[in-house]
């Protein structure tokens, strides 16, 4: 029997965020969402289970709504570098989910370390 492609996805991100989990014990989670539409990331706080920051191409003040392309992808790192700062935050580790790192993705982790973030 087959896999779907959404279990082989949601095995994928278990594994990752778990992986990530045990070799970065005290920092932020910078986890990224990409849709077919949108790109969102939020900046989390394991320990306490609270979102600190988060920035997505839904926001109408980055001026990327509806985009879901590298140039919406890097103002969406650049401004959660700028909030995480912001948050008292200089250093997470960077939470791809089941994503692969390319395209979309390299772009927002390299835009948030740009700003300052250190992944």
């Amino acid at each position: 029997m087959a896999n779907s492609k959404r279990t082989l996805f949601l095995k994928r991100r278990l594994r990752v965020r778990n992986k990530l989990r045990k070799v970065n014990a005290g920092r932020a989670r910078l986890s990224v969402h990409r849709s077919s539409k949108n790109i969102s990331v939020q900046l989390i706080d394991d320990v306490n289970g609270v979102t600190l920051a988060s920035a997505s191409t839904l926001e109408k003040d980055l001026g990327v709504v509806g985009k879901n392309n590298v140039e919406a992808a890097t103002k969406v790192g650049a401004a959660i570098a700028e909030r995480a700062k912001k948050a008292g935050v200089s250093e997470a580790y960077f939470d791809r989910g089941g994503f692969l790192f390319h395209g979309k993705v390299k772009a927002v982790a390299d835009a948030a370390r740009e700003g300052g973030l250190k992944i």
